[in-house]
């Protein structure tokens, strides 16, 4: 599941968990108006039943990956919970080989930001129709990469729009730089596995929210706004410096 190099300096995860709080100020609004966000009750549906299998083992698995706790995997998990700034670009960054910056590439950032937005939009409707129950509820003793929150009780699992968001940045990156895709596109599904590393999504969560992701990019193409933006980045990722922080 890992694949790409670790970043592994402990300064990141305590920057990342530190600027956790930042994700909840006042951010760019999204490129997509309502009308223009695909139909995630038709692309994706609901989530496994309760009573099925499938979700009998990604109960499971919630409670056996608490064992990874502390290992550089947790770690990349802790970094990963952060969605906007620098802190939150640096392993994407690293898998281009091009710094993501506000100052070498203030357009991109500002852009990934942006596609945040859209993708927290992309999944709202499957949050407030199915609220699912987070995997920690019910197992206050179990560890989480992140400090818990009072909002983890109430915000559905269903589905991920942290999965979203990453896989949404892969697949733009990608097109952005086609000679690092497999990278990108790797750093891109781990990104969004490894909130079910950090305890607070199931599999299936990340499923779903990398499927609207797809969905939301493609309607991003037919968005001027973002295609002005999208080669506005183009450009300065050709003259952007090369990327720091990145594990051996």
């Amino acid at each position: 599941m890992i694949g790409m190099r670790t970043i592994t300096a402990c300064a990141l995860v305590t920057l990342a968990l530190a600027m956790g709080a930042t994700a909840q100020e006042a951010r760019h609004t999204g490129y997509l108006a309502a009308e223009a966000l695909p139909d995630a009750l038709v692309i994706v549906g609901g989530p496994p039943a309760e009573d099925s299998p499938e979700a009998a083992a990604e109960r499971a698995y919630f409670l056996t990956s608490r064992a990874l706790e502390g290992s550089a995997r947790w770690n990349q998990a802790a970094l990963d919970a952060d969605l906007f700034g620098d802190a939150a670009h640096v392993s994407f960054a690293c898998a281009i080989g091009k710094a993501i910056t506000v100052q070498d590439t203030p357009t991109l950032s500002r852009m990934l930001d942006r596609i945040v937005m859209d993708a927290a939009k992309s999944v709202a409707i499957l949050k407030s129709t199915f609220n699912r129950p987070r995997p920690m509820v019910g197992h206050d003793d179990a560890p989480l990469c992140v400090p818990r929150e009072d909002w983890m009780k109430t915000n559905s699992s269903y589905a991920s729009s942290n999965a979203a968001a990453g896989w949404a940045w892969a697949l733009v990156l990608a097109e952005l730089e086609p000679a690092k895709a497999s990278r990108v596109l790797v750093r891109g599904r781990e990104f969004g596995e490894n909130r079910v590393i950090c305890g607070l999504h199931y599999a299936s969560d990340i499923t779903a929210g990398q499927t609207m992701a797809s969905a939301t990019v493609a309607a991003l193409h037919a968005n001027p706004e973002f295609l002005a933006d999208l080669e506005a980045a183009r450009a300065e990722l050709a003259g952007a410096p090369a990327a720091e922080g990145c594990g051996a």
